[in-house]
């Protein structure tokens, strides 16, 4: 179900009204606003299944195969969930993302998923080339050793290394501070979508939010924000607005790949007489 006229003027409204901040580390940005997540796939063809008057909301894609789940009065400390069942071909996966995991990057993981990379991309280079601390057993830390980004080895529960990402407030000695918030990716969470929120969260541009909304932390830096709000409101229609083309080229290619040739429907015929 594509989105509405009425609910893009509701992000408008919301956002034009409001006196933006440029929000800086990422991981200490705050939840933002979860539209940023729910527009790019309702504009790339994804549709709501869930109670229209409950606080869930349940997103399915075209194929029924992936199924997003918010779930602000979740009693775990997953907010959002997101499935993949299997295939003939492709193994199924499961992740989740906690209440305070920023949306812009979570909408990257999301945008990926809806167009894939053309290449398959080292999930570790954005990290290090950012300045986070790549430590050489598989882990990585912000500059300011908030967040830490772990690939969890083999196990005898696990055929393949699963990532968990964690941001944290300081702690004393070897005692690790109370969680912020956690992102879990399992053993077969396709690389590429990996890569897209890595890319995302260590991404050293600031994200933006308003003067009153919350963070992850009191220690982010807030400054006023060189962009006007309706420059907000324009960059989310210009992300949907290429989605929405993107995700269109994909199906039209996807279509031409499932159609067999004329040569070969006439074959097949002419076999079957």
């Amino acid at each position: 179900m594509p989105l509405s006229e009425r609910q893009l003027a509701a992000f408008a409204d919301k956002h034009a009204g409001r006196i933006p901040f440029d929000t800086s580390p990422r991981h200490l940005a705050g939840p933002g606003d979860a539209r940023h997540v729910t527009h790019g796939l309702a504009t790339a063809g994804w549709s709501p299944v869930s109670d229209p008057l409950s606080a869930e909301i349940v997103l399915c894609s075209p194929d029924l195969r992936h199924r997003l789940q918010f779930d602000p009065q979740s009693t775990t400390s997953a907010w959002w969930r997101l499935r993949a069942e299997p295939t003939d071909t492709e193994p199924g996966w499961y992740a989740e993302f906690g209440e305070l995991v920023p949306a812009e990057v979570l909408a990257a993981f999301a945008d990926a998923l809806i167009v894939p990379p053309p290449r398959q991309p080292d999930p570790w280079g954005p990290v290090t080339s950012a300045g986070w601390h790549h430590d050489s057993d598989g882990t990585a830390r912000s500059p300011d050793s908030m967040c830490h980004i772990e690939l969890r080895p083999l196990s005898e529960f696990h055929d393949r290394p699963s990532w968990h990402i964690e941001t944290r407030e300081p702690g004393h000695g070897e005692f690790p501070g109370p969680r912020i918030w956690h992102a879990y990716l399992d053993e077969h969470t396709p690389t590429h979508l990996v890569s897209a929120f890595l890319t995302a969260l260590a991404d050293r541009s600031p994200l933006q939010r308003g003067m009153y909304d919350r963070t992850g932390h009191y220690s982010a830096v807030q400054e006023p924000s060189p962009l006007r709000p309706q420059q907000v409101v324009d960059a989310h229609a210009t992300r949907l607005k290429s989605l929405r083309a993107q995700a269109r080229s994909a199906r039209r290619r996807q279509t031409k790949t499932a159609t067999p040739p004329a040569y070969a429907s006439t074959a097949l015929l002419a076999a079957r007489r």
